[in-house]
C-alpha cells in the first residue's frame, strides 16, 4: 500500500509508546505473502575501515584519530568468501568506509575474482558515493547489488548529520544512478538520530516509495564515544520496529534486514525485527582480529564470534520465532 506523509506521521504517533500488535501482524503477514518463512543470509565482509568522510555519527569517520585502521588484501577477502561458501553462503556483502587508497580498478578486480571462483553467488558492494561511470564499471565487473543508505531524506536534517561537503541531493543522485544501471539497490535510514522529527521519518518513507529500492536497511541510531554525538540517546527498539512495519507495508516485496544494531540495543532485537516484517540477516565473515576496529557505533555484538559459531547461534534464534535460514542468493521478489 502507499502512504501519505500525514498517514505515516499518524502511525508513528499512535505507536510511539508501544507497538500495536495489529500493525506488527499486518507487516508479518505481508512479508509471508512474498517470502514465506525464509530469512535470507548474507555474509558480511568489512574489508576496510579507512574513510575520507566525516559523518558526524560514525565511529570510523576520517577525523577519528583513535581508530586502529586496517585494509584487507584481495586474498584475505577471498579467504573470507571461501569460509562463507563452505558454510553455505551464496551472497557476499563487501562493506567498507569510503577508502581513498583502494582504486576502482582494484574493487573491480576483487569482484571479478569472487564471481570467477563463485559464479553461483551474488556480490554486494557498500562503499559509498561514486560517479555513474564508476558504478557502471562495478556492475560490469559482476556486482549484483549496491547498498547506500540515504540516512535521512530531509535536506535540513541531512546537513545536521554530515559535513558540508556532503549533500542529500548527491546521495539521491547516486541511488537513482545505481537503479538505472541495473543494480539491485539498497537504501535505508537511522531511527532516533540526533535532531530527527516524526516528519523526518515520514519523509524517509515518502522517499522510499518514490525510489522503490530492492532493499532497505533500517537500524536505530547508536552513539559512538569518539563522535560529537556521543552524548545523544540511542534510538529505541520500539520506534525502529514501527518503522520496519511501515516500510514492509509501503514496499511489500522489499528485502528488509533485521540489523546487528537492533540486536545491539536489545538482546532479542533481531527476532523482534523478523516479527515486524524483516527477512534478511547479515552474519559477519570478517576476520575476528579486525572486527573490533570496524566500530560504527559502541557496543556492537558478535565482535569475536567465528563465522560458524555465529551462524549456528543465529539459526537457533531465528527458529525460536518461527522462521528458517535460507542460504540461497535471496534475490528481490519480482512476482
Amino acid at each position: 500500500m502507499s502512504f501519505t506523509k500525514q498517514e505515516v506521521i499518524d502511525i508513528i504517533r499512535e505507536n510511539r509508546d508501544e507497538l500495536d500488535p495489529k500493525l506488527r501482524l499486518r507487516a508479518h503477514e505481508e512479508r509471508k505473502k512474498f517470502y514465506g518463512n525464509s530469512v535470507y543470509v548474507r555474509g558480511l565482509i568489512e574489508f576496510t575501515n579507512y574513510c575520507r568522510n566525516n559523518c558526524k555519527y560514525c565511529g570510523i569517520r576520517g577525523g577519528n584519530v583513535n581508530v586502529s585502521r586496517y585494509r584487507l588484501t584481495k586474498e584475505q577477502i577471498l579467504e573470507c568468501c571461501r569460509t562463507g561458501y563452505e558454510l553455505g553462503f551464496r551472497t557476499f556483502v563487501l562493506q567498507g568506509g569510503d577508502d581513498p587508497q583502494i582504486t576502482d580498478d582494484e574493487i573491480c578486480d576483487i569482484v571479478s575474482a569472487i564471481k570467477s571462483e563463485y559464479p553461483d553467488c551474488a556480490v554486494t558492494l557498500s562503499i559509498g558515493e561514486r560517479s555513474r561511470d564508476v558504478y557502471k564499471a562495478y556492475f560490469d565487473a559482476g556486482t549484483d547489488r549496491y547498498l547506500l543508505r540515504h540516512e535521512t531524506a530531509d535536506n535540513g536534517h541531512y546537513n545536521k548529520l554530515h559535513p558540508k561537503e556532503m549533500s542529500f541531493e548527491i546521495r539521491k543522485r547516486c541511488l537513482y544512478d545505481l537503479k538505472d544501471i541495473g543494480f539491485q539497490v539498497g537504501a535505508g535510514f537511522m531511527v532516533g538520530s540526533p535532531y530527527q522529527t516524526d516528519e523526518n521519518l515520514a519523509q524517509d518513507i515518502m522517499f522510499l516509495q518514490e525510489l522503490q529500492p530492492h532493499m532497505v536497511g533500517i537500524g536505530p541510531f547508536i552513539p559512538h564515544k569518539d563522535t560529537e554525538f556521543k552524548d545523544f540517546s540511542a534510538g529505541t527498539l520500539n520506534m525502529t520496529l514501527v518503522m520496519l512495519c511501515i516500510t514492509r507495508l509501503a514496499l511489500p516485496k522489499v528485502l528488509l534486514p533485521a540489523t546487528t544494531a537492533l540486536g545491539t540495543i536489545n538482546p532479542r532485537g533481531r527476532e523482534e525485527g523478523l516479527l515486524c516484517g524483516a527477512n534478511v540477516v547479515m552474519p559477519n565473515l570478517s576476520p575476528t582480529g579486525v572486527r573490533h576496529d570496524y566500530s560504527l557505533y559502541d557496543g556492537k555484538i558478535c565482535m569475536g564470534d567465528e563465522a560458524a559459531e555465529c551462524i549456528s547461534c543465529l539459526g537457533k534464534r531465528v527458529e525460536t520465532v518461527g522462521f528458517k535460514l535460507d542460504f540461497s542468493r535471496g534475490d528481490h521478489c519480482e512476482m
